[in-house]
């Protein structure tokens, strides 16, 4: 019996006086089938027990008592249980034990026996004095994340939330390699600042092979992608260079029919003046099924980043969005203005800031007072966001003078006296 224990010493086997001086080995265990041994059925067993059952292990619970929610365990057949206290001979046999009990005697006594019968012991009581410890463990889209900080529980955790929701909001990229299912996918994108993009379309983008974007869309969010990925530009710039919705919804077919995973990056919402059921029905059309993802409207994200509400009790009780693209006068324009002038809530106008000042004049002679409130918010949202105030009379001159550009939203109404902007 000497000759091992003098191997164990030898130069090829490093003997440590302090197990402190050797990180523990991350390890992925199987049980799926195999005898795993609960002892104690309180806070601790209630925790742990559930990721053992879904990693299908045939577990025995020792214990003279448990909570309501380890007895429900039992009850469903969860687990076996065992209604009395630890005993030698309890561990035999298990790959994996958990002592977790309130008698320090008995957890000691079962970790001993687990030392003797080399099975993985995790102790709730002493962790030091276990062979294996119970890592921060998060999951998200299939992956198991799981963290071992050695004695800060605490720090374990929190960095286990941070990758699991980078993951989950996709500012962690972590793309699938195998088996993966290629899809297409049109994600509204918000008012412009990367935050405010859904967790959903932050996930997606980060799964893409190819982005087709709008220039209003979050351009920040474009320098996190991988250099595989392509990304195309679908910018329709006022009065320069654009790429026709034609040309955009034959890109969006053409890649996916390549198999390639497709993002169509758009700012606000896909269905608010997006044109995204035009590129919907072109997928269709194609036979390419397609994901919307809902992005949030500039209409009441913009005016509220500038202190403006779109409703506002006793103030406002309805608002209403309009495209402002072409002026009221214009055959083509499917607005009912003289309509918009007779009501008293919120009017919020988009893609009208060249147009405002035909705008201003059709409402005040459909009735609106001259000095309503107007409010124009340039880029709003982003570290480049301008408000400017001005009245239906004065927002032509106001706008010229200002130097308001496009994207700017415009807000009508009383509401934009109130708010600590004013």
């Amino acid at each position: 019996m000497a000759e091992p224990a003098e191997q164990a010493k030898s130069p090829a086997h490093p003997q440590h006086d302090s197990r402190e001086e050797c990180p523990a080995y991350p390890v992925g265990l199987r049980l799926a089938g195999r005898r795993v041994v609960v002892l104690g059925g309180g806070q601790v067993a209630q925790r742990r027990l559930p990721a053992l059952v879904a990693a299908g292990a045939d577990i025995t619970l020792v214990s003279p008592s448990a909570t309501p929610s380890v007895e429900a365990m039992a009850e469903a057949g969860e687990i076996t249980w065992a209604r009395r206290r630890y005993q030698d001979g309890d561990i035999a046999d298990a790959w994996y034990a958990l002592v977790a009990t309130s008698d320090p005697v008995a957890n000691e006594t079962a970790s001993a026996e687990a030392e003797r019968t080399k099975t993985w012991c995790v102790r709730s009581d002493d962790a030091e004095a276990a062979t294996a410890w119970t890592p921060a463990t998060g999951r998200s889209e299939g992956v198991t994340v799981a963290v071992l900080t050695g004695r800060d529980p605490r720090r374990s955790a929190a960095v286990r939330d941070a990758i699991v929701e980078g993951l989950r909001d996709g500012s962690l990229a972590a793309p699938h390699s195998r088996d993966r299912t290629p899809f297409v996918a049109l994600v509204g994108g918000g008012p412009g600042d990367p935050d405010l993009i859904t967790v959903r379309g932050r996930r997606l983008l980060a799964e893409a092979d190819v982005v087709i974007a709008d220039r209003l869309g979050p351009r920040d969010l474009l320098d996190e992608l991988p250099p595989h990925v392509e990304v195309i530009d679908a910018a329709k710039i006022p009065y320069g260079r654009f790429m026709a919705q034609e040309a955009i919804n034959n890109s969006l077919v053409e890649h996916a029919k390549a198999g390639r995973s497709v993002v169509r990056l758009k700012g606000g919402d896909p269905f608010v003046f997006g044109r995204g059921m035009e590129e919907a029905q072109a997928l269709a059309e194609a036979g390419i099924a397609c994901t919307v993802v809902p992005g949030i409207s500039s209409s009441i994200s913009v005016p509220g980043a500038a202190g403006i509400p779109v409703t506002h009790r006793g103030v406002a009780h309805e608002f209403t969005v309009v495209s402002g693209h072409v002026a009221p006068d214009d055959p083509r324009s499917l607005v009912d203005w003289e309509s918009l002038a007779k009501l008293t809530g919120t009017l919020v106008i988009l893609m009208g800031v060249d147009k405002i000042g035909a705008i201003a004049e059709a409402l005040v002679s459909y009735g609106k007072a001259p000095d309503t409130p107007l409010a124009l918010v340039q880029e709003g949202t982003t570290a480049a966001q301008r408000r400017v105030d001005a009245t239906l009379a004065t927002v032509a001159e106001t706008v010229r003078t200002q130097d308001v550009r496009p994207p700017a939203v415009i807000v009508i109404g009383d509401v934009v006296a109130e708010g600590p902007h004013k």
